[in-house]
């Protein structure tokens, strides 16, 4: 998936051309951002913004004398390239049906929660979801079950629970933004043809100095902190333990899939016969060491572990049906419908080449490497704001830099990053945005709260630009 094609022939106006851009901002702005804001209306679906706006460029293109037939190879062949990234998207929901299926996510949640300590609880409450959203790529999924079950002990012990909440939201985003599960992780490597692990390993120059200087804040806040801690009232994190050691049979060989994926990693081996490996291994350890039949198994992978057709052991605590009712190739159908939707807009303007043309002619005057990598991560940025949506942000942004990145010189893998480090992790930050609804509802802390307490996303927000800026993790010699 190189951009090795010359741009097709400007036979249309640059005004023409970015009609369709234009549109599309006009949907964001009056579908997503307005409604809430002014008339407190739920915003339009993004999978609608998308499917307006490629009418609205088809319509435009299409009376600008652009041939259909022309628009029609242009959005195959955009189709053609994103295949990896369905594949990627349908095999992770797999992995982790079938990571639960087998009991290695049970596991090791269950083991972190050992961890534990009134002493150290600001820091626990932010290193526990670091481990549970790499090992699962999920900061929802982080929050509404490990993240619920801290904030609860959090109140029994008296804690702040505007940081323990931003505490759990940046470890949870931990993950969201690294681990090779993630789907907004695989997106952005995706958009900019970049190669996942080679994604993962440009992030962690601003991802790794980010949470080590959290954490490190979390652990002086809860020491130094003065908060008159009590012993907790541990029943919620009993009845966790107890729900997951009564449906799982726990033993180390269970590590295998995750040490999979993370020697696949260290190896640099291609993604999707990792995951795949992982997923046999699990499959094969679900049938050995669990009490599920070959079906079932079956039905975890397709649709997800679903605790009231796998389990014979009675009503369970909501936050053992919490932890374990994910996963499944269906729970990736929203990412994959909008990337489909994306991509079919990014292939109608890309016949024309509007999108490149439009950065053209605004960055001409940015040909200096850094100031075209500082502009591409402040518009991650905006364009996350506008969309509330990292999946659409990693294609808009991606597409439109990536070119631009190659002409002046700078490695995809600094897009890539920056994708992430302005984009998934701003969007616990901004009040109207689905992730802050979704973390303010799910944990009962308000945003006014947590937001200044969300240290991980603060930090790599500081910490982004200043690599750049430092000619750090450019990957060459010197600008």
């Amino acid at each position: 998936m190189e951009d090795t094609a010359e741009l097709p022939e400007k036979t249309l106006p640059l005004w023409v051309v970015a009609l369709p851009l234009i549109g599309l901002i006009g949907l964001i702005v009056f579908g997503l951002i307005l409604p809430p804001l002014i008339s407190n209306t739920p915003p339009l679906a993004l999978e609608l913004v998308f499917l307006l706006a490629a009418f609205f460029a088809v319509l435009v293109l299409r009376m600008g004398g652009v041939p259909w037939s022309r628009l029609q190879n242009s959005i195959v062949e955009r189709m053609q390239a994103a295949m990896p990234a369905f594949f990627i998207l349908l095999f992770i929901g797999a992995l982790i049906g079938s990571w639960m299926v087998c009991g290695t996510i049970p596991m090791l949640v269950y083991w972190g929660l050992q961890i534990v300590d009134p002493d150290y609880f600001y820091v626990t409450a932010f290193l526990v979801p670091v481990l549970f959203s790499s090992l699962t790529g999920t900061s929802y999924g982080s929050a509404a079950t490990i993240g619920v079950v801290l904030i609860g002990i959090g109140a029994a012990l008296g804690a702040d629970l505007g940081i323990t909440a931003g505490a759990i939201i940046g470890g949870a985003y931990f993950g969201d933004k690294l681990s090779p599960l993630s789907d907004t992780t695989n997106l952005a490597a995706i958009a900019c043809d970049v190669d996942l692990y080679e994604h993962i390993h440009s992030m962690l120059y601003t991802t790794l100095p980010s949470a080590v200087l959290a954490g490190m804040i979390f652990f002086a806040v809860g020491w130094g902190g003065g908060d008159d801690f009590s012993v907790a009232d541990s029943s919620q994190l009993e009845n966790l333990l107890q729900g997951l050691t009564a449906l799982f049979n726990f033993n180390v060989i269970l590590l295998l899939p995750p040490l999979i994926v993370l020697a696949g990693s260290m190896l640099k081996q291609p993604s999707l016969p990792t995951l795949l490996l992982s997923i046999v291994v699990a499959i094969l350890l679900a049938l050995v060491f669990q009490t599920y039949s070959l079906h079932q198994v079956g039905e975890s992978l397709k649709s997800g572990y679903n605790l009231s057709s796998m389990s014979g052991q009675g009503e369970m605590a909501d936050s053992v049906v919490a932890l374990v009712n994910r996963g499944g190739i269906y729970s990736m159908s929203e990412p994959l419908f909008i990337a489909f939707l994306v991509f079919f807009f990014i292939g109608t303007v890309d016949s024309v080449s509007a999108i490149p043309r439009v950065i053209q002619s605004l960055l001409r005057w940015s040909d200096r490497p850094l100031t075209t990598a500082l502009t591409a991560l402040f518009s991650t940025g905006a364009v996350n704001a506008m969309t509330s949506n990292q999946y659409a942000t990693s294609f808009i942004v991606g597409d439109a830099f990536r070119r631009k990145f190659d002409q002046v010189g700078i490695d995809r893998r600094v897009l890539s990053r920056s994708l992430e480090d302005y984009g998934t992790m701003i969007e616990s930050l901004l009040p109207w945005t689905t992730t802050t609804l979704f973390m303010v509802a799910t944990l009962g802390v308000a945003w006014s709260d947590y937001w200044q307490w969300q240290l991980l996303s603060l930090i790599n927000l500081a910490v982004a630009p200043l690599m750049l800026v430092l000619g750090i993790g450019w990957f060459r010699d010197r600008l």
